[in-house]
């Protein structure tokens, strides 16, 4: 499904991204940690095709260029980027409507997931009025609603507090397993890449280029607590830590 071949990229003098390459087969959620800095973002970039590697090729699904390629991705952000004027409902159903999905029709199917994501009682609401953590789930809620077969989270519940952002991993983790999507997450935190990915890529500090790539621990079907807190998930988690600070 996504194949990334010997890439690298520049910004002018700059260079972010340095011989990488990558492969998620179908159905699949990579991991992608790294210092700041070290192109994890723009990453993430290139495959959806917002930006064209200065060298390498990308594949997604067999398409290489880069309007094909967008037409495969969802692409969530850092920042929410919520239509003001919008509400919070119709932002979360907004690439169903651009998808040609009568108002009515995605604002059915976004309601549907409202309470799930804490949300239920502020559909109505503009996104100045709700919360830098309402807005993100908003904003992934929306992704998700895109129903593309790659999906490129980046830090998708960096604004959330401790506990919801535990809640939305352990709801998160299933509906990946189901939904079928090739997933590519970047993320600072080396435990949420290592509950939610089937393996993590360790980038170096820039010009980001592979590290290592550390398999996670296969699904149990245990709840999060298990799973965080079990030794071989402890081991995985300070290896990956290990590798990150001995590249500071």
């Amino acid at each position: 499904m996504l194949d990334v071949s010997d890439l690298s990229h520049d910004f002018g003098d700059l260079s972010v991204i340095d011989g990488l390459s990558l492969s998620v087969e179908p159905g699949r959620t990579l991991g992608v940690v790294g210092p700041s800095g070290c192109g994890k973002s723009t990453l993430l970039e290139i495959i959806c095709g917002l930006i064209e590697p200065t060298r390498g090729t990308v594949g997604v699904d067999g398409a290489s260029d880069p309007g094909s390629r967008l037409e495969k991705c969802a692409f969530m952000p850092q920042r929410d980027c919520l239509l003001p004027w919008y509400s919070a409902i119709d932002n979360a159903g907004l690439a169903l409507s651009n998808q040609g999905k009568s108002k009515r029709e995605a604002r059915a199917a976004a309601h549907q997931l409202f309470d799930r994501f804490g949300l239920a009682g502020f559909e109505g609401s503009r996104p100045d009025e709700l919360s830098g953590g309402m807005r993100q789930r908003v904003a992934f809620l929306r992704t998700l609603l895109s129903d593309k077969p790659v999906l490129l989270l980046d830090e998708p519940f960096a604004s959330l507090d401790a506990i919801t952002r535990a809640e939305l991993q352990e709801w998160l983790l299933p509906s990946l397993v189901e939904g079928g999507n090739t997933v590519v997450l970047v993320t600072h935190d080396v435990e949420e890449a290592l509950y939610l990915a089937d393996s993590v890529l360790v980038l170096s500090r820039r010009p980001g280029s592979e590290l290592a790539r550390v398999e996670a621990l296969p699904s149990s079907g245990a709840g999060r607590n298990e799973v965080v807190t079990d030794p071989d998930f402890l081991v995985r988690r300070e290896e990956i830590m290990g590798l990150l600070r001995g590249n500071r």
